[in-house]
C-alpha cells in the first residue's frame, strides 16, 4: 500500500541544516529550546508567577532556554573546531551525553562539518561504548559528566588517534575541555556543501535481538524525517513540543524535527514522574507531547488513585498526544481519552532502520481505529510479505511488514552480509509480524523473533498482552516464550501489578478463560517488566532470566 503521499514527488533538495540557519534569520530572538530539570534546585529561585499556574508553588527547578540565533552560533562554533582539529567530511563524531541544552547544537554542529554524527545510548556500559566506538570508526567522543567513569576505564584503548572532548565543568585530566574548545571559534556557518546523498548520520539499532548495528542514514533521510513529522502532527509556530525521551534515539529527535521545520519551541525535560510531565505541560504551555506507553500508564494511575488532578494543572492548549516505539494497548488511549476527550491521539511506527518514527501512523482523524499502527506515513510504501514464499499475502494474513520510502537506511556500516538480509530492491524487510485489515489499515502482531511456537501454533504476545492490560490491576505485562518438553514452547507472562494491588496465579488465569485456551499464559510470573530507554520491553532479558530458570524445574521434575 502507498501514502497519499506517495505519488507527490518529495523537494529533499535541501540540508537539515538549512532549517536552522532559517530560523536564525527569522526567529532569532525566540526561544527555541528550554532545559527543565524538575529534580535539580536552581540558585535562580522561580515562583509561580513566572508562570501564572493554577496552583501557586514555591518550589525551585533547573531551567535554561537558549533562542534560534545562540542555538545556530553554537552550532557554528562546534563546526568550526571540529575543523580546525583536522575532522573532515566523512569522520565520525560520537555524541554520549544525557539531554541537554548542548545537545542538539552538537549534533548539527557535526552536520555542519561535513562529518557523520554518532548519536550513543546512555546506558552503555563501557565495553559497548568502546564496542559502538570501534563498530562505527570513531574519530571523536564528546560525553558528559555522567559518563566520566565509563570513558576512564577504556580510555586508553578509546585514545587511539581519537579526540575525547569532554562537555561539562571540571574536566578530567584525560579529556579536552567543550567549553574551552569551542569558545575560540567563529560563530558563522563554516563553508561547506552539504548534498543529499551525503552521509550525515551512525544510529545504532536497539540490541534488544543482540549486539548492535550501526545504521547510516543520508542528509536525504534526515530530510524527510522532518517533513513526516512536520505534516503528520500539523507542528506550526503557536505550538510547543515537550520532548522526554533521549534524544541519542532517532525518534525523540525526528519528532523534535517538526519544531525545526516550523520555527516552534521545544522543551526537554529531565524526569518522568507525572508530576513532572504534567507541571511542565502547564507551566511551558506544551501543546504536544510524546509519550512512552509505561509514562502514559503512570499518569493514568496516578489519577485512578487521585495522587494528581488535571484540575490542578493548566493543560487547555495541550492538543495532541502521541505514542510510538512500541505496541499501544486499546485500553490505554480509550482511558487517556476518558481524561482528555478532547485530545487528539496519534501512534507512530518506526524503526532505526527507517529513521525513526512515521514510516506508518495512525494519523489524528483515525482514533476510531485504536489498536492498527496505521496507514503507510507521507512518502512511505508498505506491503507484507511471507516470509516462506517471499510473495505478497492477502489483507487479513499475517506476515512480515516490508516498508520502502526516502527515509530508509542506506546501508548497516561495513556490514554488507547484514545489510543483505533486510535490504531488498529498496524494500526494507522490518522483522515485524504485521496484518492489514479491509480497509488498509496495519495492525502489528508481533516482533517475528518474538513469536512463540506452543505445540505446532504461532502464539503473537503482543495480543496476548493487549488482552491482559485490560485487567485493572495489570501495571504491565510481557509475553515470553518458555521452553517445554512435550509443547516446545508455552507462553509466560511476567506480570508487573500497580502499586498496592495483590493477585494470584488462580486469579489472572481465571481472568484468562475468556482467551481461547490455546492462547492463554501456562506459566505466570508476578515480577517488574524491565523496558529500554524508548519504552520498549526486554524481552531477551526476560527469557534469559526466566527460560533458564523454567528448564531447570521442570528438568527437576523430569
Amino acid at each position: 500500500m502507498r501514502s497519499d503521499f506517495g505519488a507527490k514527488k518529495l523537494e529533499n533538495k535541501m540540508a537539515i541544516t538549512e532549517f536552522l540557519e532559517k530560523n536564525r534569520r527569522l526567529y532569532g530572538d525566540e526561544v527555541a529550546l528550554v532545559e527543565v530539570n524538575p529534580e535539580q534546585e536552581e540558585t535562580r529561585k522561580i515562583t509561580w508567577k513566572d508562570y501564572d499556574l493554577i496552583q501557586p508553588t514555591e518550589k525551585t527547578f533547573y531551567r535554561r532556554e537558549i533562542t534560534w540565533r545562540v542555538f545556530d552560533e553554537k552550532a557554528n562554533r562546534v563546526a568550526n573546531m571540529l575543523l580546525a582539529r583536522g575532522i573532515k567530511r566523512g569522520d565520525k563524531v560520537a555524541i554520549l551525553m544525557m539531554n541537554c541544552l548542548e545537545w542538539l547544537p552538537i549534533y548539527f554542529g557535526v552536520l555542519k562539518s561535513g562529518a557523520i554524527v554518532v548519536p550513543m545510548n546512555f546506558r552503555y556500559s563501557a565495553d559497548e561504548i568502546l564496542y559502538c566506538a570501534d563498530l562505527a570508526e570513531v574519530d571523536v567522543l564528546l560525553f558528559g559528566p555522567e559518563f566520566i567513569g565509563r570513558v576512564e576505564q577504556i580510555e586508553e584503548k578509546l585514545n587511539k588517534n581519537r579526540l575525547l572532548i569532554y562537555v561539562g565543568e571540571n574536566c578530567p585530566t584525560f579529556a579536552e575541555s567543550y567549553r574551552e574548545l569551542v569558545a575560540d571559534y567563529p560563530s558563522k556557518a563554516p563553508e561547506i556543501e552539504l548534498k543529499d546523498d551525503d552521509d550525515a548520520a551512525i544510529y545504532f539499532s536497539s540490541g534488544t535481538t543482540g549486539f548492535p548495528k550501526a545504521i547510516l542514514h543520508t542528509q536525504s533521510s534526515l530530510m524527510h524525517a522532518a517533513l513526516v513529522e512536520q505534516k503528520h502532527h500539523s507542528t506550526s509556530r503557536s505550538d510547543c513540543f515537550l520532548c522526554i525521551p533521549p534524544l541519542y534515539h532517532t525518534g525523540a529527535k525526528m519528532h523534535w524535527f517538526g519544531s525545526l521545520v516550523s520555527g516552534s519551541r521545544a522543551v526537554l525535560l529531565k524526569g518522568t514522574k507525572p508530576e513532572y510531565i504534567l507541571g511542565t505541560v502547564s507551566r511551558e504551555k506544551c501543546t504536544i507531547v510524546w509519550l512512552l506507553v509505561p509514562w502514559a500508564q503512570d499518569i493514568l494511575d496516578a489519577m485512578d488513585s487521585g495522587k494528581i488532578k488535571a484540575a490542578d494543572y493548566d493543560l487547555a492548549q495541550w492538543r495532541l498526544m502521541h505514542i510510538g516505539a512500541q505496541p499501544v494497548p486499546p485500553s490505554l488511549v480509550k482511558h487517556w481519552l476518558e481524561y482528555f476527550p478532547k485530545h487528539q491521539y496519534d501512534t507512530n511506527y518506526g524503526l532505526s532502520e527507517s529513521i525513526g518514527p512515521g514510516c506508518v501512523h495512525l494519523g489524528v482523524e483515525n482514533t476510531r481505529k485504536v489498536g492498527a499502527i496505521g496507514v503507510p506515513g507521507y512518502g512511505w510504501e508498505c506491503k507484507i510479505i511471507d516470509s516462506e514464499t517471499g510473495r505478497e499475502v492477502e489483507r487479513g494474513k499475517a506476515g512480515i511488514l516490508y516498508v520502502k520510502g526516502p527515509g530508509v537506511m542506506k546501508e548497516y556500516f561495513n556490514n554488507p552480509e547484514a545489510t543483505a538480509e533486510v535490504l531488498h530492491d529498496g524494500w526494507l524487510d522490518t522483522g515485524d509480524v504485521a496484518m492489514q485489515d479491509a480497509e488498509g489499515f496495519y495492525y502489528l502482531v508481533d516482533r517475528a523473533k518474538d513469536v512463540i511456537v506452543c505445540g505446532g501454533e504461532n502464539l503473537y504476545p503482543v495480543q496476548i498482552e493487549d488482552f491482559l492490560r485490560k485487567n485493572d490491576k495489570i501495571h504491565d505485562v510481557a509475553v515470553i516464550g518458555l521452553p517445554d518438553k512435550r509443547l516446545g514452547e508455552i507462553a509466560g507472562a511476567v506480570i508487573q501489578l500497580k502499586e498496592g494491588m495483590t493477585a494470584t496465579e488462580d486469579e489472572i488465569n481465571q481472568f484468562c478463560e475468556e482467551l481461547p485456551r490455546y492462547k492463554r499464559p501456562r506459566k505466570i510470573i508476578f515480577a517488574p517488566v524491565p523496558r529500554n530507554p524508548t519504552g520498549k520491553i526486554e524481552k531477551p532479558k526476560l527469557r534469559k532470566m526466566y527460560g533458564q530458570e523454567h528448564l531447570v524445574a521442570f528438568e527437576n521434575e523430569g
